[in-house]
């Protein structure tokens, strides 16, 4: 007769459900430490390392993909702005690769368990995971080897993998069937209730995670710059070659059509594109931005050493060379900070220059050319729409180049290396634009009926260009010329525009097409966003 309290050995799903489980007290504890200490909360820089290492046409494919996906979903349903839910989709990835690498952890223990005496092959488990995670946390330069957070790690991968192998050696004597487990009584309540608070941790540790997003602003205390209501707009705020009209000409013009987007974008609704799972939070005080390479005289200077310097502040429209025809992931805002020329001048800029060579804090790179550099409207921005550069969104130093998509204007700056040849910057490597120069587009934003008259509105946009006209056919008529917001912002922002046509009830197609301002129609030609950026003509069909 077979002995009941014989150890029997646990099975692959059990081992790997232990392990998934586990795993979400790993990520709570992660997070508990990166709360309190600002330790590695190790599942997004997993995710960030596999981004900056895996081959550029992997990414591209995902990068389009994702776009593609959450442009499909945004067609019936409310999910939100697509950098906002492709961050989100990122953030869930890198948890659930950490969930996944748990329970195959646990699936792993239970078969070796299965073919010898079980020993410390969770503890062995757990010093391989500590080593692979601090070979990326190093090629991060997120973590010093010798530091409390190296320890906390040590800690927490050795006694995640201890407990498990426990977890896995309790489960394999029982006398209580649990699917094809045999479990006491006491040897389920047990590992229910833990399980039960394995759960709890991990979702505490989930939920702070995705909660995370706190502005410089909110840090600091500081607050918008004041705008009246007769300027609501700041354009009075504005300086430079790219100033504002007054505020008595905006105000004098024709009102959009109910629905078209802000001509300025809020900084909560600015989009979001970067290498990162969430922003580098830097601390003002410490920072430095260094200049050097092709200079008479090295620079190192503080934010308060940079604010200090004369400003200028204009108004423009950003766009991610991922936007599809139509997407979202373009925004308007007002921009201070101090001319990208009058920087560098107080270094002394060296003949032989052909450009700088731009790092960032998160690692990111790329190769800006003395002309965008010398450009009167290039700047080195640290303020945001009357307040200092969200987290983000670059603080504390970030560029910003007319004519370019936002691929070659870094954010988070630490250092400008003066270069006598043309370097390859981050985006560049992976098989995009070497130039990112920003195409015309047009976008249908809104259609509707006022008045007995059927009316459609949107934006359109030639970075520095300007436009000068705007075409709208509805169904298959001809090419009409609609109204343009004139003047604009800013000679740097989105134009909008409006139509309106004898409203008929009934289906209706609007089309819509864009001229810059030298009178060059925009590519009409469907192609995707690589590798420099989408073109094609952007419809919107409704029911009126």
């Amino acid at each position: 007769m077979a002995n009941p309290s014989a150890k029997k050995s646990p099975s692959i799903w059990l081992g790997a459900g232990l392990g998934a489980l586990s795993s979400l007290t790993l990520i709570g504890l992660l997070s508990f430490g990166d709360s309190l200490f600002g330790f590695p909360f190790v599942p997004y820089d997993i995710f960030d390392w596999m981004a900056r290492v895996l081959p550029g046409a992997l990414i591209r494919a995902v990068i389009a993909t994702m776009v593609m996906v959450i442009t499909f979903f945004q067609g019936f349903l409310p999910i939100g702005d697509t950098s906002t839910v492709a961050k989100t989709a990122e953030q869930s990835i890198a948890i659930f690769q950490l969930i996944a690498g748990g329970a195959l952890f646990g699936a792993l223990l239970v078969w070796l368990n299965s073919r010898n005496q079980p020993n410390n092959y969770g503890q062995m488990g757990g010093v391989f995971l500590l080593l692979f995670t601090l070979f990326i946390e190093t090629s991060l330069g997120a973590l010093e080897l010798l530091s409390f957070a190296t320890m906390w790690l040590a800690l927490l991968f050795i006694g995640w993998g201890w407990a498990l192998s426990k977890l896995i050696q309790l489960s394999s004597q029982s006398d209580v069937t649990l699917g094809d487990q045999e479990l006491s009584r006491r040897q389920f309540l047990t590992v229910s209730g833990a399980s039960l608070a394995v759960a709890a941790l991990g979702t505490w540790g989930i939920g702070r995670i995705f909660g995370q997003g706190t502005t410089l602003s909110e840090q600091t205390g500081s607050t918008p710059a004041p705008v009246s209501d007769a300027d609501p707009f700041g354009a009075a705020l504005t300086s430079g070659p790219a100033a504002s009209p007054s505020p008595d000409e905006l105000s004098a013009r024709t009102p959009p059509a109910q629905g078209t987007r802000p001509e300025l974008t809020s900084n909560a609704d600015f989009y979001r594109i970067d290498i990162n799972t969430r922003p580098p939070e830097i601390n003002a005080g410490s920072w430095r931005l260094r200049v050097y390479g092709l200079v008479n005289t090295a620079l190192e200077l503080s934010l308060e050493e940079i604010r200090a310097m004369p400003s200028q502040t204009q108004i423009l429209t950003m766009a991610c060379i991922s936007n599809p025809v139509g997407g979202d992931l373009t925004s308007s805002t007002r921009w201070t900070g101090v001319l990208c020329k009058d920087l560098l001048a107080q270094a002394g800029v060296q003949a032989g220059a052909l450009g700088a060579y731009i790092n960032s804090v998160d690692g990111f790179y790329e190769f800006v050319s003395m002309a965008d550099l010398n450009d009167e409207r290039s700047m080195f921005v640290y303020d945001m729409n009357g307040e200092p550069l969200p987290t983000e969104h670059g603080f504390p130093l970030r560029i910003y180049i007319p004519n370019r998509y936002g691929m070659k204007q870094p954010k988070w700056i630490e250092t400008i290396d003066l270069v006598a040849d043309e370097m390859t910057g981050y985006w560049v490597e992976r098989g995009w634009s070497r130039d990112a120069f920003a195409k015309t587009v047009s976008v249908v934003d809104t259609v509707l009926v006022e008045n007995d008259a059927a009316v459609a509105g949107g934006v359109a946009w030639a970075g520095a260009r300007g436009i000068s006209k705007v075409e709208v056919q509805v169904d298959e008529g001809a090419w009409a010329e609609a109204e343009l917001i004139n003047p604009p912002l800013s000679p740097l922002n989105w134009v909008l525009w409006r139509y309106s046509w004898p409203y008929e009830s009934g289906r209706r197609t609007i089309n819509v097409r864009a001229y810059d301002g030298d009178g060059q129609l925009q590519v009409t030609e469907r192609q995707g966003t690589f590798p420099d950026g989408a073109t094609g003509i952007h419809s919107a069909t409704v029911n009126l």
